[in-house]
């Protein structure tokens, strides 16, 4: 895939043109928005069309609490409830371009979350299979996103470690929490020739990974290092 730098003016023109379904009625934070794809991702080097365009798009304030709103397009993580974050804006951006999917492919997620990187990832034209292990985050993302009608999003409450096989193979996996190891459950669900972004490591040594399957092999090249929730099991134990 090429991607070209392009320049925050005619960014912030093209993105004013090019906003998807949930972003096209006018809100307050529409300006908010744009703010935020160019001066905190396409101004970091995100350069992929269509990140940035599902970025202008979502309504990342509908995906924290109330009280958080004004704060959900500043340039840093804000908790969700529950020991959980939604992750900064530009470390989104950066982990769906690294994925480089194309529209009717399949992605499996591992933490859920509040929902918001499913539905980037939806607004790309991707089908998303996404797992959250926390039940009631797992409600809280179903509730959002069925609102704002996603029909190509499907959540599953339970433990990604494992990943989703009966849906398998994934041309890409996205993982937004960080287990010690990379689990071999998910390498297994890859697609030949597919990609894999992951955080992992402990907890205040961590590395954002990007895995690709070549010949039924793993390559692995660290990004650049970063700080994420721990992925656990269900009793709490961290894999």
């Amino acid at each position: 895939m090429i991607r070209t730098r392009i320049p925050a003016m005619l960014l912030t023109a093209a993105l004013s043109l090019c906003m998807g379904p949930t972003g096209s009625s006018a809100d307050d934070f529409a300006d908010q928005r744009q703010k935020m794809v160019v001066f905190q991702i396409a101004d970091r080097g995100i350069s992929d069309a269509s990140v940035l365009k599902a970025m202008a798009s979502v309504p990342r304030h509908l995906f924290v609490a109330p009280e958080l709103r004004d704060m959900a397009y500043r340039d840093s993580p804000l908790p969700i409830g529950l020991g959980q974050t939604i992750s900064q804006p530009y470390i989104v951006a950066l982990m769906s371009q690294l994925l480089a999917v194309q529209p009717g492919q399949r992605v499996l997620e591992i933490g859920t979350g509040s929902g918001y990187q499913a539905a980037v990832l939806a607004e790309m034209g991707v089908h998303v299979f996404t797992i959250e292990i926390v039940p009631e985050l797992g409600r809280q993302a179903i509730e959002v996103l069925n609102a704002l009608d996603y029909p190509n999003i499907r959540v599953k409450i339970g433990d990604g470690y494992k990943g989703w096989p009966e849906h398998a193979p994934f041309d890409a996996i996205i993982v937004t929490c960080a287990p010690t190891r990379i689990p071999k459950p998910l390498t297994a669900q890859l697609a030949e020739g597919g990609r894999m972004v992951i955080p992992s490591g402990e907890k205040y040594d961590q590395q954002l990974l990007l895995l690709t399957k070549q010949t039924g092999k793993i390559k692995q090249e660290k990004i650049v290092d970063v700080r994420f929730v721990p992925m656990v099991d269900r009793q709490g134990k961290t894999y």
